[in-house]
């Protein structure tokens, strides 16, 4: 007779009011064994991940470990029992070291015991160094970039000794180099027993790593599939239930000759940017591409105000530019939707409608007089147009998907009516689904005549969606490339190994 599976979800069942997140759902886990959890975003996998860890209790089906039923399962119960999580969104206190936020999370001493910080030090630094984490110890979180805040997430992960790990999108924002370490842990983890669930938007991932897959959409799973029986586009038909045939769209019109932008030796002592050279023109996609690291989101910052050139020249339609502030880049239409849309983009507890509104508000509320119908008929219009999935503008943006955040965000700076436009990392963590609707939407708006520079680590996406392509490295433009370029020519360029260059 086989072994119980370490953890079986039966006709699991949960609702929020009226709406049904889950619908009866099947999943098990075995020892040693990575299994992929897939589906677009609103399909119900954060919603399985928090019954599972007892954030969220389920109104129906059972819950077993290891051969015996859980009920009443507590974010308590669920450590004590040996699940750890790892989120896509680090929960980190910042102004702590490295090594405290791990002892928050892995001691169990009393509040009158004595520290010993050497051990608290030394243990720290071990589980970093198994995953090959250059961070030390004593670093305060604050100073981690998102990157390295998820390495450190990865070593708490580790350091609870779990029989099950939950990975929730957790390549989303490390580089490749971090990636082949990850990989090297979960295989080290599944040669050693633990049960690994993956989820992942990059279904490159799930082949490298997975044993089997389960596809949940609309809150019920739709099939599960050893990962050697079913193929990328069988995994889309599951997820979106049609068929997904290109998700980069072609571009319908040819960049204008008019140039919108224009920067000549820009550069930056305290963010590493020097001599940043390029032109975008009106209606044009100009991709900026290279590791992270790389001075991309550096330079986004510069042509937003956040950390102002201090030397170098930036121009728009012809106007030079002093940007010293977001204030200055607004007011001269210049838009940026940040790469951590949970700390930049969307403020969680504020309806859609002001979240939609927020970089204009002034127009609403000019005086003491507030105009709630023009900023909810606002709302409805960009609702209606990036086909925003919600239930309408009152709804908190909590209650959305990450892609329908994304949508949100992007609507904001819209609102503003930029002149260009700045993406980072527009897709990262959205489902395929979501990521080809948002592409569909800058598309258009290229179409339109705005100039949109987009910042992506994922380097199909770069080359499928961008005109022309900067590649960056070491705080400076490497080269520029045509749009489709063979990504050997971008990653060596972004490597520093090419010259090649085409304007």
């Amino acid at each position: 007779m086989p072994p119980a599976p370490l953890l079986a979800l039966h006709q699991l069942v949960k609702n929020y009011g009226g709406v049904r997140a889950l619908r009866g759902v099947d999943f098990n886990l075995h020892a040693g064994e990575v299994h992929a959890l897939l589906g677009e975003n609103g399909a119900g996998k954060s919603t399985l991940i928090k019954v599972v860890t007892g954030a969220h209790q389920p109104n129906g089906g059972t819950i077993t470990l290891a051969g015996q039923c859980v009920a009443d399962l507590t974010p308590a119960t669920a450590r004590a029992l040996g699940i750890a999580c790892i989120y896509q969104q680090p929960a980190l206190f910042p102004d702590l070291t490295v090594a405290e936020n791990l002892a928050l999370r892995l001691e169990s001493t009393s509040a009158a015991s004595r520290i010993d910080w050497a051990a608290r030090r030394a243990r720290a630094k071990e589980l970093l160094a198994r995953i090959g984490a250059e961070i030390s110890p004593e670093a305060e979180v604050s100073s981690l970039s998102m990157p390295e805040q998820q390495l450190v997430e990865i070593a708490c992960a580790l350091g609870s000794g779990a029989r099950i790990v939950i990975m929730d999108e957790p390549t989303a924002s490390l580089t490749q180099k971090e990636q082949h370490l990850l990989f090297a842990v979960v295989r080290d983890l599944r040669k050693n027993g633990v049960g690994v669930i993956y989820i992942s938007h990059r279904l490159e991932e799930i082949f490298a790593l997975a044993d089997r897959v389960t596809v949940l959409r609309d809150g019920q799973s739709v099939g599960t599939h050893a990962v050697s029986d079913i193929d990328e586009a069988g995994l889309i038909r599951l997820m979106v239930g049609r068929e997904v045939a290109q998700i980069y769209p072609a571009a319908e019109s040819a960049p204008g000759h008019a140039v919108a932008l224009s920067l000549r030796d820009v550069g930056c002592h305290v963010s590493g940017v020097r001599n940043v050279s390029f032109e975008v023109r009106a209606g044009e996609i100009f991709g900026l591409g290279g590791l992270v690291g790389a001075g991309r989101t550096e330079l986004a910052r510069i042509l937003f105000g956040l950390t102002p050139a201090d030397s170098g020249e930036i121009t728009l339609h012809g106007q030079p530019l002093t940007l010293r502030s977001p204030q200055d880049a607004v007011a001269h239409g210049i838009a940026y939707v940040p790469e951590d849309r949970r700390r930049h983009g969307v403020v969680l507890a504020l309806p859609i409608a002001h979240n939609m509104t927020m970089a204009i508000h002034r127009r609403f509320f000019p005086t003491t007089w507030l105009r709630f119908g023009a900023e909810r008929t606002l709302a409805l219009d960009f609702i209606r147009d990036l086909a925003v999935k919600c239930s309408g503008p009152d709804a908190p943006g909590s209650s959305l998907s990450g892609g329908n955040q994304q949508k949100v965000s992007l609507a904001r700076w819209l609102a503003t009516k930029p002149k260009l436009l700045i993406l980072d990392e527009p897709t990262q963590g959205v489902d395929v689904g979501a990521k080809s609707e948002i592409h569909k939407i800058v598309r258009r708006l290229a179409k339109e005549g705005l100039a949109v520079i987009l910042i992506s680590s994922d380097l199909p996406e770069v080359i499928g969606m961008s005109d022309r392509i900067g590649v960056m490295g070491g705080g400076t433009l490497r080269a520029i490339l045509p749009g489709g370029s063979d990504p050997h020519d971008v990653m060596a360029a972004a490597l520093g190994t090419t010259g090649k260059s085409a304007a």
